[in-house]
């Protein structure tokens, strides 16, 4: 999987020696607060080589996102693949450290995600799984340019589904908003 850049952000694939930081992300109950909670270090490893044999299939996976000025692994973000009442779906996710919150990291991974999906991968449609008490995220898909198609309930939890195909894609690039 290639390297993403963004003006703040290095998104590249994960690699073994993330393991230790990534599990000191996954054990902490803010950065897991909208999932199934806080995770062990071998929980986070299997997770770890989840995310790693889809790089290695060639399959759309996530990303280890990377802050430029510290170089410090602070979250992830890119494609989880997803069974969505009962129909696969490419879902664009994304979690970051609570210390980088409301700065528009998240959106900015996430345009870069959305427009490598577009661009690169071809995909015809996209979506995000949001909680609906998580209003961070919930406006991280909004200003990703993707609508609310449904509400589901999804692993137990209710969802909001926000999706976008490719016409609504290419209808914002020539719109200019594509970020």
């Amino acid at each position: 999987m290639p390297v993403l850049e963004t003006p703040r952000l290095i998104l590249r694939p994960f690699r073994k020696d993330d393991l230790e930081l990534l599990a000191e992300l996954m054990a902490n109950v803010d950065f897991m607060r909208f999932s199934l909670g806080p995770q062990s270090r071998e929980k986070t490893a299997e997770v770890l080589e989840k995310m790693q044999s889809r790089d290695r299939a060639g399959e759309p996976s996530q990303f280890a996102v990377i802050l430029q000025t510290t170089e410090r692994l602070i979250g992830f973000c890119g494609f989880f693949g997803q069974n969505v009442d009962g129909v696969e779906r490419i879902e664009i996710g994304y979690r970051f450290h609570p210390d980088y919150w409301g700065q528009g990291i998240a959106t900015e991974a996430a345009r870069a995600v959305r427009d490598h999906a577009f661009q690169v991968l071809k995909l015809d449609h996209v979506i995000s799984l949001v909680h609906p008490d998580n209003i961070a995220s919930r406006r991280v898909a909004e200003k990703n340019g993707m609508m609310v198609e449904k509400e589901t309930t999804f692993r137990g939890f209710p969802t909001i589904v926000y999706s976008m195909n490719r016409g609504e894609f290419d209808a914002l690039k020539t719109q200019g908003a594509a970020g």
